[in-house]
């Protein structure tokens, strides 16, 4: 008699613990699926933040480019380079992203380096440019994306 209450008392726990281990793996599921979701957004920020200065470029917008570029009114060669960008690389039209490679893309904390982007409006021939980029932070605390400088053009095939 001892043995069937102890047998009924151990079938009651089975769905018990069965529940607990499947809102455990929930819960982590859930948990990673964030931390993800939350990576691959930084992204397309970055690429949210090169296209808005490429449209100002190409608009000859000099203070947009400049409210884009972190710290980049500190810099007198900075600011020569936005100048000129704006004047020699002003096109009327949409701009397109044709390439983006990012030596910061990926990252799970602070890394700083040097995007190349090709862009075109169309009409024109292709821009190849290489922005400098600073992220800071991690993974679960958020990661910051600052454009800091772009270059003048480049040669097509050339790297940063």
């Amino acid at each position: 008699m001892a043995w069937a209450a102890r047998e009924t008392a151990l079938d009651a726990t089975g769905p018990v613990k069965r529940f607990a281990v499947i809102s455990l793996c929930v819960l982590v599921f859930v948990a990673i699926s964030i931390l993800l979701a939350r990576f691959l957004s930084v992204e397309n920020s970055e690429r949210s933040e090169l296209e808005a200065l490429l449209r100002a470029q190409a608009r000859g917008d000099v203070n947009g480019m400049l409210a884009r570029l972190s710290r980049c009114r500190l810099s007198p060669a900075c600011v020569a380079t936005v100048r000129a960008d704006a004047v020699s690389l002003r096109r009327p039209g949409e701009v397109k992203i044709l390439s983006v490679k990012s030596r910061t893309s990926y990252s799970l904390g602070a890394a700083s380096g040097k995007t190349r982007i090709a862009w075109i409006v169309i009409g024109r021939l292709p821009v190849v440019q290489c922005v400098k980029v600073r992220r800071s932070g991690n993974v679960i605390a958020g990661i910051d994306v600052k454009l800091l400088a772009i270059s003048t053009p480049i040669a097509n095939e050339a790297d940063c």
